[in-house]
């Protein structure tokens, strides 16, 4: 009989008990702990099983599932008597700091005290043990969601020394989505406030304390050893890059066509692997999203369930306000193309506006892209990662978002592409202005754009929307060589019905043209002067098949110009 598969069950033992559909990662539990590492941080994308995984250590170690044998029977870490003899014999506490999301530096605070407070009412038997004084009962007591800060980054420290007095033994801390409210102080403006506190709290729990086992800390990002991280040099890190507990997280292929034959989907295997399949981690390729795989073995359709599961805010802005290199670099994997570049996976997220490069280590971390290779180059070793979209699922949240840059309720960018297709130059006019007036500030990273580059980086949003909305009419390329020079935009149709497009983008310079007129004659003679077309007519693409369309910029107005070669 088929396994009931349920849809947001994170807890260990609720899948055992409930006899829910659940892939065997205990193997995870026995290579993690014969590392013999002191304190491990694991990164992974978000809905790959992180939390799954540290309710099954917890399970597995903790004594308050001692005796629970029924939640390990057949699996994997069940056939050594080691382990058999292991599970359950330890003091264990669990965290999670996934829902640590607020508004400001007190509020955050105060979220990551109730957590710890949580955890603190979990083990109030232990103020009834004779281990404490009236003074030590006075301090458990004073662990409230009010508490002080000092109080809050001592407390997990002072908790396993208790647990450690108490059974024997010292303790094993598992923390969950460690990084969850790093990105929210960023993203919030109290970073630097906020990483100072949590830094503190981190030192004393998992580097100054005599009374810890191990530890894993599990989040998305790996934030910078000096935001957070600058006193602990006990810490494994494990990111999607190494080779590690590669398989522990997401399903491997072979799993998930197991897990087809099973539910009778044998038949839809080369469909499920080109959209879910594609991450890798380390030298382990081929690994599926289990939040996706499971939910089509549930509907039993294709749809993008784990691109569903975030708004993407802070990649959609890091994208938006970006350089014009790294809009073509994203033009180029839209098109499936690979991008190489340099990066450190460490994330200093307070420096994310400064150093661009610094979006392709959030979007690798955060499972949008891949890496498919890692080299390093040069005599400093530096790591190069040739990075393309990982399957359908991820290419289509990145066309959702670059076309929701524009469809906003003020701006008609639709109306702006149908007027283009059908060849209405008045409604482009009209249309294109209402966009640029409503969208321009969005490209404007703030970092004293010129007048020359703020168009820029609107006109290649602009065509990151066009890759969105046209691919299935268009090959759309921009700033590529043709004739004797780079056009702008070309838009190459795929079939005979459309006609061809080229634009040229132009600024209006005062000292050299009169008016915004002569901007755009002077962009529709440079078409014609580099001879733009070729690359069109080389394709067997007539000239009477082929529109040019001059786009001239004065601040957020634009006015438009075209030569039909009819």
């Amino acid at each position: 009989m088929k396994k009931t598969i349920s849809i947001g069950i994170q807890g260990f033992s609720d899948l055992r008990e409930r006899n829910c559909y659940f892939v065997d990662k205990t193997h995870f539990i026995k290579e993690w702990w014969e590392s013999q590492d002191m304190v491990t941080l694991i990164t992974r994308p978000r809905r790959f099983g992180k939390t799954l995984n540290m309710s099954m250590l917890e399970c597995f170690f903790s004594n308050k599932y001692a005796n629970r044998a029924d939640l390990f029977a057949g699996l994997s870490i069940w056939k050594e008597e080691k382990y058999r003899q292991l599970q359950g014999t330890y003091p264990v506490l669990f965290l999670s700091f996934a829902s640590v999301k607020a508004g400001n530096l007190e509020e955050a605070k105060a979220q990551v005290k109730g957590e710890i407070a949580r955890v603190y009412r979990e083990n109030k038997y232990l103020i009834d043990t004779d281990i404490f004084d009236n003074r030590e009962r006075e301090r458990y007591d004073n662990v409230v969601v009010s508490m002080d800060d000092v109080t809050a980054q001592d407390s997990l420290r002072n908790l396993a020394e208790w647990m450690e007095k108490y059974y024997g033994k010292k303790v094993i801390i598992f923390l969950d989505e460690y990084d969850t409210p790093m990105q929210e102080a960023y993203i919030q403006g109290y970073w630097d406030e906020f990483t100072s506190f949590v830094r503190s709290l981190f030192n004393a729990t998992f580097k100054t304390n005599p009374y810890l086992e191990r530890a894993i800390m599990t989040g998305i990002t790996r934030v910078s050893k000096e935001s957070i991280f600058s006193d602990l040099n006990n810490l494994r890190v494990v990111t999607t890059t190494s080779d590690l507990y590669a398989d522990c997280f997401g399903f491997t292929e072979e799993e998930v066509f197991a897990a087809l034959d099973e539910y009778e989907m044998s038949d839809k295997k080369d469909e499920v692997k080109q959209w879910y399949d594609g991450f890798t981690f380390g030298e382990y390729r081929d690994i599926y999203n289990p939040w996706s795989i499971t939910n089509y073995l549930k509907e039993k359709k294709l749809r993008a369930y784990w691109a569903a599961t975030s708004s993407n805010g802070l990649v959609s802005r890091l994208i938006r306000t970006a350089s014009v290199d790294v809009k073509e670099k994203m033009e180029d994997l839209l098109k499936g193309q690979e991008i190489v570049v340099n990066f450190d996976e460490q994330i200093v997220y307070n420096q994310l506006d400064q150093d661009e490069n610094a979006i392709w280590s959030l979007l690798l971390a955060s499972g949008y892209l891949k890496a498919d290779q890692v080299e390093y180059r040069g005599m400093l070793n530096k790591p190069w990662y040739h990075l393309t979209i990982t399957n359908l699922e991820t290419e289509s949240m990145f066309e959702n978002m670059f076309a929701g840059w524009f469809k906003n309720q003020d701006a008609n960018y639709n109306d702006f592409v149908k007027a283009m297709l059908k060849g209405s130059l008045k409604e482009m006019n009209i249309y294109m202005n209402d966009v640029a007036l409503t969208t321009f500030s969005s490209f404007d990273t703030g970092r004293r754009p010129s007048r020359k580059t703020q168009p820029e980086r609107f006109y290649h949003g602009f065509v990151l929307g066009l890759l969105a909305d046209l691919r299935e009419r268009y090959q759309i390329r921009s700033n590529r060589e043709s004739g004797y020079g780079r056009y702008d935009v070309m838009l190459m149709p795929l079939n005979q019905q459309d006609k061809a497009i080229v634009i040229e983008f132009k600024v209006h310079e005062p000292d050299e043209e009169s008016s915004l007129q002569d901007t755009v004659q002077s962009a529709l003679d440079q078409i014609k002067e580099k001879n733009y077309d070729a690359e069109l007519l080389a394709q067997g693409i007539s000239a009477d098949r082929i529109c040019h369309y001059g786009f001239a910029f004065e601040g957020k107005k634009v006015l438009i110009g075209e030569v039909n070669n009819i």
